[in-house]
């Protein structure tokens, strides 16, 4: 998967980048987990397997929650980007404007 490898030598970057690296990396694969289990679960015509795969779906939401919120007490952007924009009502976009003035 291209998303694993670094594009910078191992040995030039800092602990901390390389461990935002390994998250960042577990969130993009959770989250392609949770896409091929309902794509699948849309698919299937056996009701018993549809209920396990979204079960498995919902599993790899709940370890994406978990890395998430690991990026956001690890980094301060993180942190300061997801409380400005997650859990807000209203338009989206609107509040992207709101928030930088344009």
């Amino acid at each position: 998967m291209s998303s694993e490898a670094l594009h910078v030598a191992r040995e030039k970057l800092s602990r901390k980048t390389l461990e935002m690296h390994y998250a960042i990396t577990s969130l993009m694969e959770e989250f392609e987990a949770v896409d091929w289990y309902r794509q699948r679960a849309e698919d299937t015509e056996d009701p018993e397997l549809k209920k396990i795969l979204l079960h498995n779906a919902r599993e790899e939401l709940e370890h994406a929650a978990m890395v998430l919120e690991w990026m956001r007490r690890n980094d301060a952007e993180v942190h300061e980007q997801l409380s400005e924009y997650l859990f807000k009502d209203g338009s989206i976009a609107g509040h992207e404007e709101e928030a930088t003035g344009k």
